[in-house]
């Protein structure tokens, strides 16, 4: 029986790695949605809408504005718990990952396979596809969905950092400049980085329902090196680029297709990232690994648990340690005593 069902699964193959064509059945439900085809879509300049540097910068701006006054506003009310709207949220955004990394990856691996990666980068046949733009687009599109996660935050009451707030409102900033400025190479940002959003969003999701996940700290790790891969291609693709534009002299491999402010652009925000991280990494978790000492509280929260969970008030934390005995360390102007129990 069993051997009689697996004769009729489909077999991955170099054009369908997923067993079945994808494909089709997106070109499908995108007409359902939009009234025609997946197929037919054309990214145009001014027409597309969100395609303008006028609409990009007035929803960014909105968001700012958005973010930091609800802030202001949320001071005279009390915290929102919305967990299931989180939980819808999370969840959303981790299918919605998955469906366009996996259309990413049939598009993807056939050229690379067959052409190399080279072509696939910086050849507009390889990297700037019709498939491909409409998915570039998608994925543009939905970093304006991601924006809501910095609105549960505010409605939440919990903190927000530099770190989380360039990121969100920079990475839509990036994906705009990326698509009007033609780069073959985006694909490479953007398919790792649907990857991450996939197990990130998952981890947001089981932990709103309650489920505590130990491996938190390895998503910030795969982050970085999600940039550390990413400036890896976007040195190479723009070095190729300026080199044999500019200083044929120089080594390289020939022409690679985008615009030059797109380059700088995508070297500008991802190198930014890969230092910020890298520094919000350092302050949040180096210090844990020190023998037998608990790490000082610095007053630096993971991402992760800044979307999760409350962090007490000064006075709450004072009268928590009283509560339970613990002694509290920083300056003061009479000696520091410590608990017994400690």
């Amino acid at each position: 029986m069993a051997a009689e069902i697996l004769q009729h699964v489909p077999l991955p193959t170099l054009d369908r790695p997923f067993g079945i064509h994808l494909w089709p059945i997106f070109d499908k439900a995108y007409e359902q949605l939009m009234g025609y085809p997946a197929s037919e879509f054309k990214f145009v300049e001014g027409v597309t809408p969100l395609s303008t540097f006028k609409e990009t910068a007035a929803l960014l701006v909105t968001y700012y504005v958005v973010i930091f006054g609800g802030r202001e506003v949320m001071k005279n009310f009390s915290a929102l718990k919305l967990n299931t709207l989180f939980m819808i949220h999370n969840l959303f955004l981790t299918v919605v990952s998955a469906i366009l990394l996996a259309l990413f990856v049939e598009q993807l691996l056939p050229t690379i396979w067959r052409h190399g990666i080279f072509y696939s980068i910086c050849d507009h046949r390889g990297g700037w596809t019709q498939p491909l733009i409409i998915l570039y687009y998608l994925n543009y599109v939905n970093k304006y969905v991601e924006l809501l996660d910095t609105v549960f935050l505010v409605l939440k009451k919990k903190p927000l950092t530099f770190l989380h707030t360039y990121h969100h409102g920079a990475t839509a900033l990036l994906c705009y400049t990326q698509l009007i400025g033609l780069t073959a190479v985006q694909w490479v940002p953007i398919t790792i980085n649907l990857l991450v959003h996939v197990v990130m969003y998952w981890y947001y999701f089981q932990s709103a329902r309650g489920i505590r996940i130990w491996w938190k700290k390895y998503i910030t790790m795969l982050q970085i090196v999600q940039f550390v891969i990413d400036l890896g291609f976007i040195y190479f693709a723009s070095y190729t680029y300026f080199s044999s534009a500019y200083f044929p002299w120089a080594p390289n491999m020939g022409k690679c297709a985008g615009e030059e402010f797109a380059a700088l652009a995508g070297i500008g925000i991802i190198t930014s990232y890969l230092l910020l991280f890298i520094s919000f990494y350092i302050a949040t978790y180096n210090k844990t690994a020190k023998a037998g000492r608990p790490r000082r509280n610095t007053g630096t929260k993971s991402l992760i648990d800044m979307r999760n969970y409350e962090i007490p008030s000064p006075a709450q934390a004072t009268g928590n340690a009283k509560t339970n005995g613990a002694a509290t360390s920083g300056r003061s102007n009479g000696p520091v005593t410590r608990s017994r129990k400690a």
